[in-house]
């Protein structure tokens, strides 16, 4: 390993080294947002060879992003004691080791293990990505460097659902898993030539004591509101885990005031416009990875797509997602990041209502339509949101800006799927609960079971029965439309709640804008 520093590196391949930088930290990348992403098609095959209910499916998602929040913010200490070269490296291997995991996995269990080992390593390199190319490129071109940046980690999503689809509707889900890989493979390798080693021998200590209260409040708290809708929001298991969760939180900030080396560095938040980007951030988090969620399993478990039609659904968005990301990139450059930041939470807010009218007969290209105007307004927020949030803070403190914004945005992610999952499934049941009472010593309920009755033995379904078999099976399949109708239900509900917190996002992204100078 030849030892270099970023100075070194860009005396020795000149302008170009910018580029060759962000190729590196681009590729690695890729394999992360692919893997967070594409699973989320394989979700109902999964569950359906497990027995996973959905209460354990979301863990696929919210394990992934749950270690990822905890390990972005030891990217500094990760970069400073080790280099970012060996720092990369480490990463993108740990990934590759949690991918085969994931792809060999036996049970439910050792899949969830091997999500939380890929998010723990995305968690390094994504801020760390950030770190190098804020250093490679001068403040003035840094908009245009996340947009570009932007372009090849928004390709993943945009034709990794599909592909994922292609190989869960030939061959398996598994081979979802193994798509990363060749990623990180080329990462490693670019990493030795392009990327700084350490260059001190003296390793700076951490706040492990941090790091392990905080992971045990975040690891609380959504196990406790993963729990709630299926043992009872008063039981002891759920209620023990809030509390505890507010005592590691707790104990947390306490910890990081006091230590001479916080893992967070809770100064960043008292500047006013940092700290209504964390707010965006969260939110947007919240929202984006909880309707990535939804999507697919919506319209794989209500209208029936295959894996493949799934993902095809999700490519003209990722498409328009790739288009709008690098333009985004250099308005932020000339135009005052909160304005596109408004824009592109409203035309989130009005993707999610949209979907509010989702039922069993929506059209394709009408869903499809409706992702994009979201994928749209994203590209407006990304890197609008990582230029303002880190463009108030002084150069020593945008590493530990990066990592936080970032913090804050994965932790959105993490609590949105679960949310949104609890959101869903409490929906669903209270819809259900209410349809069937509506039915129960109906005359309406007794009319209907006899039409559908006399339907079914005309369709040849219930020919040559008795009555009484008749009107069982005429009740079963009244059940079954019952049932269907409160899923639907729940879904409109769930992307109603994340229009609504979109909207809200407004508020903290106006304060966002720059002070007045004074006269």
């Amino acid at each position: 390993m030849t030892p270099a520093t970023t100075e070194q590196l860009a005396a020795r391949y000149g302008d170009g080294y910018k580029w060759y930088a962000t190729v590196t930290v681009m590729v690695g990348t890729i394999a992360m947002v692919l893997s967070a992403t594409i699973v989320n098609v394989a979700l109902p095959d999964i569950m359906g060879e497990f027995g996973m209910g959905q209460d354990k499916a979301q863990w696929l998602s919210t394990a992934f992003l749950a270690s990822m929040t905890a390990t972005m913010l030891a990217t500094a200490w990760t970069m400073a004691s080790f280099g970012r070269r060996a720092s990369y490296s480490m990463a993108l291997i740990a990934f590759i080791i949690g991918s085969v995991l994931g792809g060999l996995s036996p049970n439910d269990d050792v899949l969830i293990v091997a999500r939380i080992i890929q998010g723990a390593a995305a968690g390094l390199v994504q801020p760390l990505a950030m770190v190098v190319i804020f250093q490679a490129f001068p403040p003035e071109r840094r908009g245009t460097a996340m947009g570009i940046y932007g372009v090849g980690v928004i390709l993943a999503p945009a034709l990794g659902p599909t592909l994922g689809g292609m190989l869960i509707d030939n061959y398996s889900w598994r081979y979802v898993f193994f798509l990363g890989p060749p990623f990180c493979l080329a990462g490693i390798f670019m990493s030795q030539t392009f990327l700084a080693t350490k260059n001190t021998t003296q390793s700076p200590s951490f706040d492990w004591l941090g790091f392990g209260l905080l992971s045990l409040g975040i690891a609380a708290f959504l196990a406790a509101l993963a729990n709630g809708q299926r043992l009872g929001w008063d039981s002891p298991l759920v209620t023990g885990g809030f509390l505890l969760s507010v005592i590691a939180m707790s104990g947390f900030i306490w910890q990081e005031q006091r230590s001479a080396t916080p893992i967070v560095a809770l100064r960043v938040y008292l500047n006013p416009r940092f700290a209504a980007a964390a707010a965006v951030a969260f939110i947007l988090g919240l929202g984006l990875y909880g309707s990535t969620y939804l999507v697919p399993l919506f319209v794989q478990t209500i209208q029936g797509y295959t894996p493949t039609e799934s993902g095809l659904l999700l490519m003209p968005a990722g498409i328009a997602l790739g288009i709008v990301f690098p333009l985004a990139g250099r308005m932020s450059d000339r135009v005052a990041p909160h304005v596109l930041i408004l824009g592109g939470l409203f035309l989130f807010g009005v993707s999610s209502f949209l979907m509010t009218d989702v039922d069993t007969s929506t059209d394709f290209w009408a869903f499809a339509g409706w992702v994009v105007i979201g994928r749209i307004g994203l590209g407006f927020i990304l890197p609008s949101l990582n230029v303002g949030a880190l463009r108030v803070l002084d150069q020593s403190m945008v590493s530990q800006g990066a990592g936080a914004i970032n913090f804050v945005r994965q932790l959105g992610g993490a609590v949105g799927v679960s949310l949104l999952s609890v959101t869903l499934e409490r929906q669903t049941t209270t819809y259900a609960s209410e349809f069937n009472a509506m039915q129960t010593g109906g005359q309406a309920a007794a009319h209907t079971l006899d039409v559908l009755a006399l339907l079914l033995t005309r369709a040849g379904v219930l020919d040559k029965v008795t009555v009484a078999i008749r009107s069982d099976e005429a009740y079963r399949f009244f059940s079954r439309m019952i049932a269907a109708q409160a899923s639907v239900m729940g879904f409109r509900e769930s992307f109603l709640f994340v229009a609504v917190i979109f909207f809200a996002a407004l508020i903290p992204a106006w304060y966002m804008r720059p002070k007045k100078p004074n006269r």
